[in-house]
This record gives structure tokens, C-alpha cells and sequence, in this order.
């Protein structure tokens, strides 16, 4: 990887943003990146500034593929988190 994130977190206004930064994959979620959401959102569940949470996707194609069936193999065969 080109060293980008690949969970954009930010707050706008009231907002949490949380965006999957993977385009060239259809956004698909590896585990690092499960992990990054459940980092923001557990931050943002107590935070009286965080009204509401918006997920996008960036690039043009979708949302999210889903999982990343290659990386959830090399993590698992590697041991890796």
C-alpha cells in the first residue's frame, strides 16, 4: 500500500465520518481496518459532540465489497492482526 490510510476518520460539525479509502479494491474491509472503525466508534458512543455517524466510500464504484477475502487469508496464514 501506497502508505494512505485506509479509514478516513474525521468529525465534521456534529457528525463522525468515517470514510473506506481502498477504492481500487471497491473499498473491501481488511481486518486493520475493522479494527480502525471499532477504534472511532467506540471513541464517538460517549462523546456528547458526535450526534450522528456518516459512512462513505470513496472513489466512484460503491460503498464496500465486503471483506477482503486475500487479506483476511494472509492475516489468518500469518498470524497477523
Amino acid at each position: 500500500m501506497s502508505g494512505e490510510e485506509e479509514v478516513l476518520v474525521r468529525v465534521e460539525g456534529r457528525a463522525g465520518r468515517l470514510v473506506l479509502n481502498r477504492p481500487k479494491a471497491l473499498n473491501a474491509l481488511s481486518h486493520a481496518m475493522v479494527l480502525r472503525i471499532e477504534e472511532a466508534l467506540t471513541s464517538w458512543r460517549e462523546d456528547p459532540a458526535v450526534e450522528t455517524v456518516v459512512i462513505s466510500g470513496a472513489g466512484e464504484r460503491g460503498l464496500c465489497a465486503g471483506g477482503d477475502i486475500r487479506a483476511i487469508y494472509e492475516d489468518a496464514r500469518t498470524g497477523g492482526s
